[in-house]
């Protein structure tokens, strides 16, 4: 192949091939390799194995590779469950034993807070899912010029590129998905849906079924609790570990001397409601004016009366917060960048005794770990959920206690 134009010579030729031992895997699941120091990043490859790459680029301070061919292969490499593996981006570890999957996702967590948040602390065998494939209840496959025009492939990002890969079925998403998947493919090669470009789709699961409205109000159960959202909205998509991520959560936050529960960021009120019964009186707070109303709708529908919600920022919460501060644990679940500085301020003012900081990127989770250690907050317990078998998608709970 031609070398491309910008191309970086050093260190490496384009397409040099080299012998690398992977000796870890990178946060974005790809396996780590070093020739003299310097870093190879390997898409497939992993920890233990010897591995023949092709090097495709270099930057400042890595290079990227291709595998060529698998000289030792690890013990742990197993076959993937999806003929589109490698293609599709959705997916970085089918390929990998589940119990080596979830030993790595421990260890990563390990490496972030003692590399980003300078915390040294035992973290917790991540717990797995029951079922690691048909466990997803939501999938939102693309495509990029209107899907009757041709051949147009609709599915997911290929990994490293913006090109789309045509994904008929998604292996680990809930089988009632496919087969709708199957139904709406067919409705979109015909037109059906008019479409001047490209976009994104939706199919949700719950328990009215498979829907492909995004603004569908839908139901689903978690526990003993029955949730009102809507489809397109964040609502965890793995239903089948996630009441024990829930269980777990509210079990650290009702810990002794605790009577009050404050649960930032709140959407449709999960934490909120399933602790409920366990405290005094709990209080949420949501951004999202529908979201907000579904929280409200959701605890009456539940018949919980000691739980109220309230429409703001997150930081907001504590202007008007009447709970005392000893006896209250608050439960922060924030978007992937993690807590602004200005809610992180105000939290720490407010000083609760227990907070439980629930992570989907623990990157983030732990730059924000290293404010609240360094304002006097002890950690009590770090436990690593896997809410997305076979992906580098990482769930994790922080405990902390005001020292």
């Amino acid at each position: 192949m031609k070398k491309p134009r910008n191309f970086r010579d050093q260190p490496f030729s384009y397409h040099q091939e080299l012998d690398l031992v992977i000796d870890n895997l990178s946060n974005l699941g790809q396996g780590v390799g070093r020739v003299d120091g310097w870093v190879v990043f390997v898409p497939y490859a992993l920890p233990g194995e010897k591995v023949k790459v092709r090097i495709w680029r270099n930057k400042s301070n890595y290079s990227d590779a291709d595998i060529v061919e698998i000289l030792e292969p690890s013990p742990n490499r197993v076959e993937p469950g999806c003929a589109l593996f490698g293609d599709c981006g959705g997916c970085q570890y089918q390929h990998y034993s589940y119990e080596s999957q979830l030993e790595w996702k421990s260890r990563q967590i390990l490496e972030m807070l003692r590399r980003i948040g300078g915390i040294e602390f035992p973290v917790n065998a991540c717990i797995g899912s029951p079922i690691t494939y048909g466990y997803r209840s939501k999938i939102t496959p693309h495509f990029r010029e209107p899907p009757n025009r041709g051949n147009v492939p609709i599915g997911f990002q290929k990994a490293d590129s913006r090109a789309i890969v045509d994904v008929p079925q998604c292996p680990i998403a809930s089988d009632a998905i496919n087969e709708k998947l199957t139904e709406l493919r067919t409705d979109l090669r015909r037109g059906k849906h008019s479409f001047r470009r490209g976009a994104t789709v939706v199919l949700r699961d719950s328990d009215q079924g498979v829907s492909t409205d995004m603004k569908a109000i839908l139901t689903t159960k978690v526990g003993d609790l029955s949730f009102r959202f809507i489809a397109g909205e964040f609502f965890q998509n793995n239903p089948h570990v996630l009441p024990r991520m829930v269980e777990y959560v509210v079990s650290q936050a009702a810990a002794p001397g605790i009577d009050y529960l404050v649960d930032a960021y709140c959407g449709v009120g999960v934490f909120a409601l399933c602790g409920a019964s366990k405290f005094e009186a709990v209080h949420g707070v949501e951004v999202n004016a529908k979201t907000h109303e579904l929280a409200s709708q959701n605890a009456e529908v539940n018949g919980i009366g000691n739980c109220r919600f309230e429409l703001g920022q997150a930081e907001a919460i504590f202007n008007h917060l009447d709970f005392p501060s000893k006896k209250t644990a608050v439960i922060l679940d924030p978007p992937r960048k993690g807590c602004d500085k200005q809610f992180l301020e105000q939290l720490l003012d407010y000083g609760p005794a227990r907070i439980i900081y629930v992570s989907c990127g623990p990157d983030t989770q732990a730059r924000d770990a290293k404010i609240l250690v360094d304002a006097d907050y002890k950690v009590m317990a770090v436990q690593p959920f896997d809410l997305f078998p076979h992906t580098r998608h990482i769930e994790n709970i922080m405990v902390f206690a005001k020292g």
